[in-house]
């Protein structure tokens, strides 16, 4: 912008260039038309979206990606409430994310006025911080605490308004954004790490519960090293997937299913769980354990999380520190590799299945070998996520994306253009169900016009699969879970994009591998066969612990 500032609005996207912001997805309004404009005339890529909630999404995925906080903006009234979701989703993913949007003058604002909702009230109960700029002066603080807040661990979301009148007023002179200091994280206390020590010393079976705190430490290294230094078998959360690759001989796969799996066993005979980087939101299977909690903020109080010892500090370094002052070893037992097996075993027959529709392990199977090893899945909430989450073998952090602090549905197809835009150099998929792509379909628009590639591979089975599978096991029966589908490849098609349709379980692969070399946005319609869920939670309510 070459230093320019005629307004308020040039300042913050000042502000936002010096924060290092390179893309803002939103939609412009009449309140906020000079922040727009001063979009338009920076570095920063302003990424015209179809919806506010999608703009939201794509925010916090490209933000939980870089580690930079991803930014979104809209208009005011409901242009906000709309971006309010994806806000929220951020905050309880621990992804961070800077939403801005306009908000009536100051001039009407403490009155009945026409689309005045007060906004920093609705959202500051699903954010870090949120504020109104009421003064010019104060936009360079305003801002810089806004990114600072949003990417401090635990990072979250954070939300500012800006009136429009204030948006409009001349820029103060001499104002300039805030120098950007990034907070270091601790070594670990001496005496914590000798307590920890002491309890994984006194330890009959202690395991590993990884979460996505390791991984926004950068501590996949340590955490390996750890764990082969002292022979102990590590599971993740779903959010987790990938900070501890599937494939290590230690590796038990992820916890966090909604019936007793084979991983769980695990826990079930453990007696100390090391929990590195975990939080509450995602799953807890502690119970009556004994907890070493790692990570760079205190746990959470709950009845069942009884923390022995805490240690909050930088994680890598807390890892190395506690490998070198535990005096015991272990020798990994059978359970590790029964529970490996058997999972492989699964997706190994779902493999082989040519079965149609298709079964959810041979859709699990075939993305995986699509993808590659670093390829990038975002799995939408339903029962596309159950089975992604439980069955599909990852084996780098952030490579599996799911929503499991909020759970929220149609994250995926926008969500995939913030990672596409994050990650330009890897492969990019939203899989989806059916219900939760239309959601926010409208979004294969955003991606053609801005020529992000990306696919989009829907589980279709006409229903809200995930609810109906927990009506099916509590209820007996299910209601209410089931609707119409549009003709998906026409759907794609009068986009622009590719559409396929999956007509035999041999087609996927084929499909799936020539969407994603593609550059453009393809759309891959995949009848799946969901009579396989009550039969796996059926199967994992016999089981007997393999540990």
């Amino acid at each position: 912008m070459a230093g320019e500032q005629r307004h308020v609005a040039d300042l913050l996207v000042r502000c936002l260039e010096h924060e290092g912001v390179t893309c803002v997805f939103g939609i412009p309004g009449e309140e906020n038309i000079h922040l727009t404009d001063a979009l338009a005339a920076s570095s920063i890529r302003y990424v015209l979206v179809r919806h506010e909630q999608a703009a939201s999404f794509m925010a916090e995925i490209y933000g939980r990606l870089t580690g930079r906080a991803g930014v979104c903006s809209a208009t005011l009234g409901p242009g906000a409430i709309n971006m309010l979701l994806g806000t929220a989703d951020a905050t309880t993913n621990s992804a961070p994310l800077v939403a801005l949007s306009a908000q009536v003058g100051l001039n009407r604002i403490y009155k009945e006025s026409h689309q005045s909702v007060d906004l920093v009230s609705l959202f500051s109960p699903v954010t870090k911080w949120a504020d109104m700029v009421l003064t010019p002066g104060a936009v360079p603080e305003m801002a810089r605490k806004a990114f600072k807040l949003a990417q401090t661990e635990r990072p979250g979301a954070v939300y500012l308004a800006v009136p429009e009148d204030i948006e409009a007023m001349a820029a103060p002179p001499g104002l300039a954004p805030l120098p950007v200091n990034t907070p270091r994280a601790d070594e670990p206390s001496r005496s914590q790490i000798e307590r920890a020590a002491a309890v994984l010393d006194g330890a009959r079976r202690p395991i590993v519960l990884a979460g996505h705190g390791a991984a926004r430490a950068g501590a996949a290294d340590a955490l390996r090293r750890f764990a082969e230094r002292l022979g102990l078998h590590v599971a993740t959360t779903f959010h987790g997937k990938g900070v501890f690759p599937d494939d290590h001989p230690l590796a038990l796969g992820a916890v966090g299913f909604m019936r007793h799996d084979y991983v769980n066993f695990g826990f079930d005979e453990s007696d100390v769980i090391v929990s590195v980087g975990y939080e509450l939101a995602r799953i807890n299977p502690a119970g009556d354990k004994r907890i070493l909690h790692l990570s760079r903020f205190p746990a959470e109080v709950d009845a069942s999380y009884n923390v022995e010892v805490g240690v909050q500090a930088d994680i890598s370094a807390t890892l190395d520190a506690l490998a070198a002052a535990t005096s015991r070893r272990w020798q990994p037992g059978e359970g590790g590799e029964k529970i490996r097996a058997l999972l492989a075993d699964e997706l190994a027959r779902g493999a082989g299945d040519d079965s149609f529709p298709v079964k959810p392990q041979r859709v699990v199977s075939d993305t995986r070998a699509a993808l590659g090893r670093s390829g990038i899945v975002l799995a939408d909430t339903g029962a596309v996520k159950m089975w992604m989450a439980r069955l599909y073998p990852t084996y780098e952090p952030n490579t599996c994306l799911v929503s499991n602090g909020l759970s929220t549905m149609g994250f995926a197809m926008p969500g995939a253009i913030g990672a596409k835009l994050a990650e330009p150099g890897r492969r990019v998929l939203a899989a989806t169900g059916d219900g939760a792509f239309l959601m926010n379909s409208q979004e294969i628009e955003t991606a053609l016009r801005e020529r992000i590639p990306l696919t989009v591979l829907i589980w279709e089975d006409d229903a809200y699969g995930l609810i109906k599978w927990k009506m099916d096991l509590e209820l007996g029966h299910d209601v209410a879970t089931s609707f119409g589908n549009p003709d998906f490849v026409a759907y794609a098609e009068s986009f622009g994009a590719r559409g396929y349709r999956v007509s035999a379980a041999g087609d996927l692969l084929p499909m799936l591998t020539e969407a994603l070399s593609a550059d453009t946005v393809s759309v891959i319609a995949c009848p799946v066969d969901y009579a396989e869920n009550l039969r796996l939670t059926d199967a994992l309510g016999e089981l007997s612990g393999p540990f």
